[in-house]
């Protein structure tokens, strides 16, 4: 007798599957926002199950303040490469040239906000009407508010109190010219799930997932990577640390964690025992209560 009973990974993987190509099915230029971060390369490579023996057929978004990980740019490339997919990369430093943005300064700078009008150019420059990203509810507040197909109006802001309601897996991504969607695939995922699904497919990841040493400091009990990017206070000691990252963002504002995981059962065992959420080093959700749900209004990610 046949057994069609599935774990619960693979169920998730289904419906991601699923979602994706109803993506390639319902929008006319769809694209993948990649980081270099766990999430996207899970979604790429979800995609690339999606249509396999086909090359994945919409291209990669890369999004580059300036202020990356050398990893994170090392295994973009290397994976583009592997999987012959078309990248298009929007660049911060264009538009803070072009004058459409302006830097910020002081000891706590960052270009993470800045990403939101070079993200929102790119996306009309090519017009991309479907973006899909690796967002997960579990991550944050604001994104556990987002549905699968998060509509974006003509400006790219999201509304959270005006989305489509999403009634036994059926997705309306009806829009008006100059609108987008966000499409969220993972959105069901934790941060438990992907690590088990990274075992499980054996995905590779950049390095900084894992244990190594690093020169950091320690700015508001937030572990930072020491680079040209962070200029250091004075009461700041440069101290190198045994560390890893549990997400992928811009140098200055992603926190590190001591740890000693430096393969992927050790690290679900971390996450298993863990009482901080994923995002609880990030300096940019700490700048106010509402800090991504604010962000995510003018367009982020």
């Amino acid at each position: 007798m046949v057994n069609y009973i599935i774990d619960h990974l693979k169920e998730l993987e289904s419906e991601a599957i699923f979602v994706i190509r109803e993506i390639a099915s319902q929008f006319e230029n769809p694209a993948i926002l990649f980081s270099g971060g766990k999430d996207s390369i899970i979604l790429t490579h979800l995609a690339k199950k999606a249509f396999y023996p086909a090359k994945i057929p919409f291209p990669l978004i890369h999004i580059d303040t300036g202020h990356n990980f050398a990893e994170t740019i090392k295994f973009r490339n290397d994976l583009v490469n592997e999987l012959g997919v078309n990248l298009i990369v929007g660049l911060v430093q264009e538009s803070i040239d072009k004058g459409v943005v302006k830097e910020e300064t002081g000891t706590h700078a960052s270009r993470n906000s800045l990403q939101i009008t070079t993200l929102l150019e790119t996306l009309e420059i090519h017009k991309i009407d479907g973006a899909m990203g690796g967002g997960r509810r579990d991550e944050e507040k604001a994104r556990a508010k987002e549905r699968f197909f998060s509509h974006r109006d003509e400006f790219g802001q999201w509304d959270p109190k005006n989305q489509r309601p999403e009634l036994w897996n059926l997705f309306n991504g009806r829009k008006n010219y100059g609108e987008h969607f966000r499409v969220f695939p993972i959105s069901n995922w934790t941060e438990m799930d992907v690590w088990e699904y990274i075992k499980l497919e054996k995905i590779e990841l950049p390095s900084l997932y894992f244990s190594h040493q690093r020169e950091c400091i320690i700015r508001d009990n937030v572990i930072l990577a020491n680079s040209n990017f962070i200029k250091v206070k004075d009461n700041e000691v440069v101290k190198k640390l045994t560390v890893r990252f549990r997400t992928c963002g811009d140098m200055p504002i992603t926190g590190a964690i001591e740890s000693k995981a430096n393969n992927i059962d050790d690290i679900i065992k971390e996450v298993a025992t863990t009482r901080t959420t994923e995002r609880g080093g990030r300096a940019d959700d700490k700048r106010a209560e509402t800090a991504m749900e604010d962000r995510k209004k003018q367009g982020y990610f």
